[in-house]
């Protein structure tokens, strides 16, 4: 009868599989009235619904076969069944029939529902698949322009057509700021003659893509190494210059760096031969000028002359010492350490210097400081060296001053600064004097700082300097305190 009575959907099924599902419909149907079990009737509705759905059966064709299975099952009954029983099992099966309809009809919405859902989704892609050219087109719009961290860029007759946001905060612009300007605006005037030949030979040329570095300037007429990409293309219907630039100021730091590294390492190697070179002669001048000295015959003016001589050579030794100590690889040994105590050490070691040279030295030194991880030994040469250029830089009766303090910022900093009262130090030379073998005077190695900056670069710190309003210089050595006890 599902077959012949039921519709076209119900007559396309297989026999065998009709008499399959109304055997589990039987069967659990008979749990439920017999036993009142359910669990054979749930799982029989979730497999009928999700069967019939997927075969695109209607809810209404589904019920009206659950319709005739009732008027079937109460014809049996009518038959088997005495007339006190009839009643009770037509009752049971009316409730457990109106149960599997609701249920059946609540399943059926429901995963209907979802196949809707489903068929929906299945359509928007296929939408996005048939405008896929456009979508793309967008999508690397949004990712290659808009949220790449490089600048993006689009030039005609030297005007600037396009940027996205990236190229304005390169530049320290906003959007309507750059629009319109010429790209010549936008490169430090060393670099502009140049820009303006590879724009202008682009244009002879019809040529593939470039790649060219140069200082770009800010709103701030702040200059940094900057790498740009670019090539000829159509734009708006116009020849333009497409490009993207990108900001190289840190690799061009590690080159520089890496060059200065190799760079000290050849100076070091010169350095160690010539020192080995150089010591065994000074050797030998100082024992014979010891030897001269204890000579009775020579006195006055030639005794002097011998120990001018000698402290000249003490003096040639201590640079000696000063280069080999420069040629040689830094190594840290870490430990707990106090820096108010490493201030005190190196203060106490250039006691009797100060003294001397009637400079007077104040302290400010913050008790709560914590106990970091250096190098003790290498942090005291490290505050001798910048204390002795304080020195070398004040006159008689000026004072210098050593402050420390703990900053939390950033994971928590050490902070000792050195001021002092002396000539200070010219703009031109600020950035210069941490390189080896840089000096002002007219002696000395001008390693001293030099070194002092490595150390505390080792440390994992750096060193600031800048002229006070008042006359001097003024020296903040920063050291990481993230393991700080």
């Amino acid at each position: 009868m599902l077959k012949t009575e039921m519709g076209a959907q119900y007559a396309a099924r297989s026999r065998k599989e009709l008499m399959g599902t109304v055997s589990k419909a039987y069967d659990a149907e008979v749990d439920v009235i017999l036993h009142n079990n359910y669990q054979k009737i749930n799982a029989f509705i979730y497999e009928i619904t999700k069967m019939r759905l997927e075969a695109g059966f209607l809810l209404s064709d589904v019920q009206k076969a659950f319709e005739l299975f009732r008027r079937l099952a109460i014809d049996l009954m009518v038959k088997e069944a005495t007339l006190a029983e009839f009643s009770d099992a037509v009752s049971r099966m009316n409730d457990c029939l109106n149960y599997t309809i609701h249920r059946f009809s609540d399943y059926f919405q429901a995963m209907h529902q979802k196949k809707i859902l489903e068929h929906n989704r299945l359509l928007e892609k296929e939408i996005q698949a048939r405008t896929a050219a456009l979508v793309e087109s967008e999508l690397n719009y949004k990712t290659l322009v808009e949220e790449i961290n490089d600048g993006y860029f689009v030039v005609q007759n030297k005007v600037i057509v396009f940027a996205n946001q990236a190229f304005c905060n390169m530049h320290g612009y906003g959007l309507q700021e750059v629009l319109g300007r010429h790209f010549s605006d936008f490169v430090a005037p060393g670099d502009s003659k140049k820009i303006v030949g590879i724009y202008k030979h682009g244009l002879e040329e019809r040529t593939s893509q470039r790649t060219f570095e140069y200082l770009r300037l800010t709103k701030k007429k702040e200059a940094y190494p900057t790498e740009i990409q670019s090539k000829m293309a159509q734009y708006d219907n116009h020849i333009s210059r497409i490009g993207i630039c990108r900001d190289i100021t840190n690799r061009v730091r590690l080159e520089r760096k890496m060059r200065e590294s190799e760079r000290m390492a050849t100076i070091g190697q010169i350095t160690t031969s010539l020192s080995h070179e150089i010591r065994n002669p000074l050797s030998a001048i100082k024992m014979n000028l010891q030897i001269l000295k204890k000579n009775p015959q020579i006195i006055g003016n030639d005794q002097r002359r011998i120990e001018i001589s000698a402290k000249e050579v003490n003096r040639l030794e201590g640079i000696l010492e000063e280069v080999l100590d420069f040629a040689k690889p830094l190594h840290i040994k870490t430990g707990r350490v106090e820096i108010n105590a490493i201030v005190l050490a190196a203060l106490e070691l250039l006691d009797m210097k100060f003294a001397e040279a009637g400079i007077t030295i104040r302290t400010d030194l913050d008790s709560n400081l914590p106990a970091i991880e250096a190098d003790e030994e290498k942090l005291v040469q490290a505050l001798i060296n910048i204390l002795l250029n304080a020195l070398e830089a004040s006159s008689y009766g000026s004072k210098v001053e050593i402050q420390t303090a703990f900053g939390t910022g950033n994971g928590g900093k050490v902070e000792i600064t050195l001021a002092d009262e002396g000539h200070g130090i010219s703009s031109q030379h600020a950035s210069e004097i941490f390189k080896p073998f840089f000096t002002t005077k007219s002696s000395g190695t001008g390693l001293g700082l030099s070194n002092a900056h490595r150390i505390i670069e080792a440390h994992g710190g750096r060193i600031d300097v800048d002229n006070r309003p008042v006359p001097g210089a003024f020296f903040k050595i920063i050291l990481p305190a993230e393991n700080s006890a």
